[in-house]
C-alpha cells in the first residue's frame, strides 16, 4: 500500500455525459508559471469522451509535461508520481471512484476504477481493494503497445500534443488588430502551423458499467452525467 500526496496543482473538473452521443469534453492547462516548468507532475490536458469504437465505453486521457520538444527521449514518466482520474457519481464534488496509474521499470501499472481509501489531497494505491489491475509496457516513439483486460484497454507513452491555441490571433482580436472579416478569428478551415511538440499520455478506455452511478445534468437537459477530474500525487 503506497501513500502519495498531491502536489499544488489545480484540479480539472468537467461534466461527462454517459448517454449523449458524439460529445467530447476537455480541460487544458498549457501555460504555467516558471515554477512548474520541467515539473514531472505537471498536468496539461484531460480528455474524456465516448469511445469511437464502442458507444458503451468512455475513454479517459491524461496528458502530462506539455511542450516537450521533438526527440525529447530523455523525458519520461516519473516513478514518484501517481496519475489519478477521479470520478464523482453524485455531484458532491468528492471522488467516489478512482482510476490510478503509476510507472515502474518501463511499465505503467493501472488500478481501478474502484472506491478510494483516501480522497482529496492524499492518495493510496490498494491492490487489495482494486477490482481491476493491469500493466502495459510504456510505448516508444517507434513502437505502440496497448493492453486489454476485463474489457478495459490501456496505453502509456509519448505522443504529439493535440492541443492548439492561436495565441497571436487571440491577441490580434482583443487588441483590435485582426485582419479577418469583422476583426474576428480565422475560419475553422484555416491551415495552422503545427507546434510539433509532445506530451506524455496515459489513456484508459473503460466500459460505462464500471463507472458507477450517474446524476441529472445541472442544466436540466435530461442527460445523465458524472463529474471527472484529473490529479497527480507525488510520493512522500
Amino acid at each position: 500500500m503506497n501513500q502519495m500526496k498531491k502536489i499544488n496543482k489545480q484540479q480539472l473538473l468537467i461534466f461527462l455525459p454517459l448517454l449523449v452521443l458524439g460529445m467530447i469534453f476537455m480541460a487544458s492547462d498549457h501555460i504555467d508559471s516558471p515554477s512548474t516548468i520541467g515539473n514531472t507532475a505537471d498536468l496539461a490536458d484531460l480528455y474524456a469522451y465516448e469511445s469511437p469504437n464502442n458507444p458503451d465505453n468512455t475513454v479517459f486521457v491524461a496528458n502530462l509535461q506539455s511542450t516537450l520538444p521533438p526527440g525529447s527521449n530523455d523525458r519520461t514518466f516519473d516513478e514518484q508520481v501517481l496519475v489519478e482520474f477521479n470520478i464523482d457519481n453524485n455531484n458532491d464534488l468528492i471522488e467516489d471512484l478512482v482510476i490510478q496509474a503509476i510507472p515502474k521499470d518501463g511499465y505503467m501499472y493501472f488500478f481501478g476504477p474502484y472506491k478510494p481509501l483516501s480522497t482529496g489531497v492524499t492518495g493510496v494505491i490498494s491492490k487489495e481493494n482494486a477490482t481491476f489491475i493491469e500493466k502495459v509496457k510504456i510505448s516508444t516513439d517507434t513502437t505502440t503497445v496497448t493492453a486489454t483486460k476485463d474489457e478495459i484497454s490501456y496505453f502509456a507513452g509519448r505522443r504529439e500534443d493535440p492541443f492548439y491555441f492561436d495565441v497571436s490571433q487571440y491577441i490580434a482580436v482583443f487588441t483590435g488588430q485582426s485582419q479577418e472579416p469583422g476583426g474576428g478569428f480565422k475560419p475553422p478551415n484555416h491551415e495552422y502551423i503545427p507546434r510539433e511538440l509532445n506530451v506524455l499520455s496515459v489513456i484508459v478506455e473503460v466500459p460505462n458499467k464500471y463507472l458507477g452511478d450517474t446524476f441529472d445534468h445541472p442544466i436540466g437537459n435530461g442527460a445523465k452525467v458524472i463529474n471527472t477530474w484529473l490529479s497527480t500525487k507525488r510520493r512522500q
